[in-house]
């Protein structure tokens, strides 16, 4: 994660100490408590960067953040073992009908954007730019690759070696999605971890290896991996923030959330804590090297966290997943 600086400690010390936040330093400063976070390791830096801050304002309020995947983030989440869920997907219908099933009402808010980056080792020098028809012989179960010259017959015939996070992280199921879609598998003889710096060490020390984790850890470690352009029929875009906010990073930009314990987001703790996240997620997103999303989600956001307004923006009520984007979904 990287240091915050000057400019985000004063955005931070304005909510503290500023006008209307006086009054929150006073209310937060005697608060007590524990809160339980677990979920996306992607979802992760943000959270644990927000975490660290509220600390300073409210020193009594202990705040532990896991990061087990989303999968197994939502499974503790949906028994009630956790307050909060990081997650770097919406929830799934076998998901929120658990959560039902054990009477937990909870709140979805979007906090950020995220790019999911395709890497190769700094030695490739011919891959530059890949299609998802590309990754799909590449990653789908049964492919026949083997070689880099089995996708590109001007790439050269070094072996490939996949690495990927492990099938309860949010990052995978995003990328089975996408590659394979609902029907389909993914291949299972990759090198798979749910540890991002695992990821990295495999495919910085492989020639022939390539992987996929969040761009924002990408971004902190370029000087190890190299990210591949992918073209999603539009041409070759990089995963760089301007073309994950305006889409063109397609099909692999996507939002990050927290989801929010009803019944713990009646503790003063607890919801000090996720106005708080709310009111810094923007600055908070952008310096752990994440997108900010739009003024408009935020402010639906806020005012869906003030009202407690439970449930999911992205199924239906028969548990089918709804189309469109944050934007329009967060309307």
């Amino acid at each position: 994660m990287k240091k915050r600086n000057l400019t985000v400690a004063l955005a931070l010390g304005a909510f503290a100490m500023g006008a209307s936040g006086v009054a929150f330093a006073q209310a937060t400063k005697n608060l007590s408590g524990s809160i339980k976070i677990d979920g996306s390791s992607t979802v992760y830096p943000i959270t644990e960067a927000v975490a660290e801050e509220f600390r300073k304002v409210a020193p009594r309020v202990r705040v532990t953040v896991g990061i087990s995947g989303t999968g197994g983030g939502f499974k503790r989440f949906t028994v009630g073992e956790t307050d909060i869920s990081d997650a770097s997907r919406p929830i799934k219908s076998a998901e929120r009908d658990a959560a039902s099933a054990n009477d937990i009402e909870f709140i979805e808010i979007p906090v950020a954007y995220d790019g999911l980056s395709i890497v190769v080792n700094k030695n490739n020098d011919w891959a530059t730019s890949m299609t998802v028809d590309d990754l799909k012989r590449v990653f789908l179960s049964g492919s026949t690759v083997k070689t880099w010259q089995d996708i590109n017959p001007d790439w050269p015939a070094v072996q490939i070696k996949l690495y990927a996070p492990g099938t309860d992280s949010g990052t995978f199921d995003y990328f089975k999605e996408v590659v394979a879609g609902k029907s389909g598998s993914i291949r299972n003889d990759m090198q798979v971890s749910e540890d991002d710096n695992v990821l990295v060490r495999g495919v910085a020390g492989d020639e022939g290896a390539i992987g996929f984790f969040g761009a924002a850890y990408y971004e902190e470690n370029k000087e190890k991996v190299r990210a591949v352009a992918i073209d999603g029929g539009s041409g070759p875009v990089m995963p760089e923030p301007q073309y994950i906010e305006d889409g063109s990073y397609a099909p692999f930009s996507r939002p990050l959330f927290i989801y929010v314990n009803e019944t713990a987001a009646v503790k003063p703790h607890v919801r000090a804590f996720v106005d708080f996240y709310l009111e810094n997620a923007g600055d908070m997103a952008e310096e752990v090297g994440y997108v900010r999303l739009p003024d408009s989600v935020y402010r639906v956001a806020k005012r869906k966290w003030k009202s407690r307004d439970t449930g999911t923006h992205w199924l239906d009520d028969s548990g089918n997943k709804k189309t469109g984007s944050v934007v329009e979904l967060y309307r």
